[in-house]
């Protein structure tokens, strides 16, 4: 009897271990995973990005796709975000801000992808002191909502290759897209979207692919959100838009007509209207800000957040939606001159005006706008 169960014991210990190795396996194999790379110290999640990834595109922050350029990032990115692919982080290093105070945001697939923590790593071996990482990554940013961009090399093979999309031009359809446009885009300006809601494709699969005039634009994107509001669910922004198409690609197709230009407005003071109908002369108008800006004013068209982010001094702010309704309280004793980011939506505001007031003496900056914390601002013509 003590020989059988001594003989028992052993062939009873060496099945409970196979029955326990498969689960041991399984538990080493999601530590392995776990384990298969090291995570970056600082994790942001999808809120942080909603306030960071913004258009315009803020001076405070680089957001840096590490995921490869041409098989992810050029189909489909986070807006603003540059692509730095990681295999050619030491090659592209020069694209990173000079002022490593910066704060830096990577981000690659998603959790299991590695990518992005490696890049933060490098870039904080390279001295940048405010480095984070998006692990949750571009599924995460679409799946909470958001727009997906995409690039002009994306943007051109898709034309190249007669794919199914609808490309759109948010801007003012004959100050900016008469004059040039990205081959093949429908004009469906975003202050007219409710009107030619009938031009959009049937399929609400369909990609619809909303540009405008840069980074410092905000009508595609908000084009875009009202197209995925309608149940279009294949929306994409192609941000730095029509100025970036022209340096790659060259301008594109313009509306030819007969019609003479109007006659631009003559100024009062020492102001020279600019080579745009309507727009104000740079050089004059910085002469006149700084010598006697009282005789000036100046109405900032875009909507509050950017007006209270920074804006020229003693400007009022009325939002372009809410313009037709106050044009009328416009002074006429002064040169109005209205001002955005890039130089669209002030066109728009300046064409409301003329239209409903032929007594005012009105114009628009067609510039590219950078305002400094320090009250300081850039203006860089824009060129159509």
């Amino acid at each position: 009897m003590r020989r059988a169960i001594s003989w028992i014991w052993p062939v009873l210990l060496l099945a409970a271990m196979i029955l326990v190795l498969p689960w041991n396996d399984a538990g080493a194999a999601e530590t392995g995973a776990k384990a298969a790379f090291k995570t970056f110290h600082t994790i942001v999640d999808v809120g942080f990005m909603a306030k960071h990834a913004t258009i315009p595109k803020r001076k405070d922050v680089m957001i840096v796709d590490s995921r490869p350029k041409a098989r992810k990032y050029d189909k489909g990115h986070i807006p603003t975000a540059i692509s730095i692919p990681d295999r050619q982080f030491d090659k592209h290093v020069a694209m990173l801000p000079k002022d490593k105070k910066t704060t830096l945001v990577f981000y690659c697939g998603g959790f299991k992808c590695p990518l992005s923590h490696k890049s933060a790593f490098k870039a904080e071996k390279a001295g940048y002191t405010d480095v984070k990482v998006f692990a949750a990554g571009y599924p995460a940013w679409i799946k909470a909502g958001n727009i997906g961009a995409v690039s002009g090399a994306y943007v051109k093979k898709m034309i190249d290759t007669n794919a199914k999309m609808m490309i759109i031009d948010a801007r003012p359809k004959a100050r900016k897209f008469d004059k040039g446009h990205i081959p093949t885009a429908i004009s469906i300006p975003w202050r007219e979207f409710d009107k030619h809601v009938a031009a959009l494709p049937a399929d609400k699969k369909t990609l619809l692919v909303y540009y405008c005039g840069g980074f410092k634009c905000t009508l595609s994107p908000k084009s875009a959100m009202k197209a995925m509001e309608l149940g279009y669910t294949n929306v994409k922004i192609y941000p730095a838009g029509y100025p970036e198409w022209v340096k790659m690609f060259g301008p594109g197709p313009k509306k030819t007509s007969d019609a003479a230009p109007p006659v631009a407005k003559m100024a009062v003071l020492e102001i020279k209207p600019g080579t745009e109908q309507g727009s104000i002369n740079i050089a004059s108008f910085k002469k006149v800000y700084a010598d006697t800006p009282e005789h000036l004013y100046l109405v900032d068209v875009r909507d509050q957040p950017e007006f209270k982010a920074g804006t020229f001094k003693g400007s009022v702010n009325i939002p372009i939606d809410a313009l037709e309704g106050k044009v009328a309280a416009l002074p006429k004793d002064k040169t109005i001159v209205f001002f955005c980011n890039s130089g669209g939506i002030a066109g728009e505001a300046y064409d409301i005006a003329a239209l409903l007031r032929d007594d005012l003496n009105a114009y628009f900056l067609n510039a590219e706008i950078t305002h400094h914390g320090d009250g300081t601002y850039n203006l860089t013509p824009v060129v159509n």
